[in-house]
């Protein structure tokens, strides 16, 4: 993903900010023309805002689950992946304090309002291992995908896609691995099992342990906080973040959406566009077993315009377009006819992997784990043990990313 290292032609550099100026309009535009808050009064408006703010951290950090994770596969840089970490500890100690608060005395069965913590099972290994190989397969996951739309990747278009496919595929397999396995899956809140100070001890721990172990592989240098790590020429949002404070904020943002909107989630709105479509075509069995009953990113046919993630989703994307360009991050590309194959096939493992694992590397990986939910962790396992097997296979078949 190009980072702009030198000044723009005095021509671009104004176009890039009459196109961010424009984003910014449509942003306010959509902030006047709808409701306050939804038909569960949760705020639409507060929610696009914090849509807009992640937008902007995932471009200017480049939080982007596939690419972190490849830059460690490659040349054994730590960076993304320790600003990963710093997104989930700042998450954890955030969401513990506010379960304190609101579920004092955890127990089994008792679980935080709206929280992402969902079954674990081997439909879960599944989705997430589908949902890695999507990853590198296109490139991006499903929230990359969105904010590399501000920076003129129209492969992500193709990705999206696809990813809506993957949606319909796995609605029309759900009821299968309900019977075979979902029903019999377990939900594990580690809070209820440890109390809120040990599960907070032992996740902190192992995010310690993990950060520790991605230092001593490091064949380069990690990453400067500072802000000498990025270009000395610029403004704020010219100047590429570190990916420790992208992380930083990021865990921030995660604990401002869960108190004041809901956890983070990127799919919820593409999931249940796929779902509509689906119905509407009659593809879609009479009844999904147990779906809507499951915690995670809600997939539910829509009945309404406004809907939380479908602003928060608006929102991530015009606050990508600003900082792209505002930053000259942004680079048209047009894939090539031989790419869209791989893209599309891509998204629809990302469509799939993230439809039965009831979300994404944001809503079951990053919201997950920040509330203590085994689901989150055994996501992250077997999502990058997909990327790997991907990374394999595109190295294999395709060459270098």
């Amino acid at each position: 993903m190009p980072i702009a290292t030198g000044a723009a032609p005095a021509g671009d550099a104004a176009r890039h900010r009459l196109v961010a100026a424009t984003a910014g309009l449509v942003l306010l535009g959509l902030l006047w023309i709808m409701p306050d808050r939804d038909d569960l009064g949760r705020p639409l408006v507060l929610t696009c805002l914090l849509g807009a703010a992640f937008g902007v951290v995932l471009q200017r950090s480049r939080f982007c689950f596939w690419c972190i994770f490849r830059d460690w596969l490659e040349d054994r840089d730590p960076s993304g992946l320790l600003g990963l970490l710093a997104a989930l500890a700042v998450g954890l100690v955030g969401y513990s304090l506010l379960f304190g608060i609101w579920v004092p005395a955890p127990a089994p069965g008792r679980l935080p309002p709206d929280a992402h913590v969902g079954p674990v099972s081997l439909t879960l290994a599944a989705g997430a291992f589908a949902f890695g190989v999507g990853m590198a397969l296109s490139g991006s996951c499903i929230s990359a995908h969105l904010y590399r739309l501000g920076e003129g990747a129209y492969g992500s278009l193709v990705a999206l896609a696809g990813a809506v496919g993957g949606f319909v595929l796995g609605f029309l397999t759900w009821n299968t691995l309900y019977l075979v396995d979902l029903h019999r899956a377990v939900v594990i809140w580690l809070p209820a099992h440890l109390g809120h100070g040990g599960a907070l001890a032992l996740q902190l721990g192992a995010l310690a342990l993990i950060a520790a172990a991605l230092l001593r592989s490091r064949r380069t240098s990690p990453e400067d906080p500072s802000p000498r790590s990025a270009s000395a020429t610029g403004g704020l949002l010219q100047r590429k973040w570190p990916a420790v404070t992208g992380g930083i904020l990021i865990g921030w943002i995660a604990l401002l959406a869960y108190l004041r909107s809901g956890p983070l989630g990127v799919t919820a709105e593409l999931g249940s566009v796929a779902r509509t479509l689906a119905s509407t075509l009659d593809l879609l069995p009479e009844q999904l077993f147990g779906l809507d009953g499951l915690a995670g990113c809600a997939t539910a046919i829509k009945s309404a315009l406004w809907s939380r993630n479908g602003v928060f989703v608006a929102g991530l994307v015009l606050g990508s377009v600003a900082a792209a360009r505002i930053s000259g991050d942004y680079r048209a590309t047009v894939p090539k006819m031989s790419e869209l194959p791989r893209l599309f096939a891509g998204g629809l493992l990302l469509g799939w992997g993230a439809m039965v694992s009831l979300g994404c590397t944001v809503g079951v990986l990053l919201s997950g784990i920040m509330a203590g939910a085994a689901s989150g962790w055994v996501f992250a396992l077997f999502c990058l043990t997909g990327a790997y097997a991907g990374w394999l296979l595109r190295r294999q078949r395709l060459g270098r990313i």
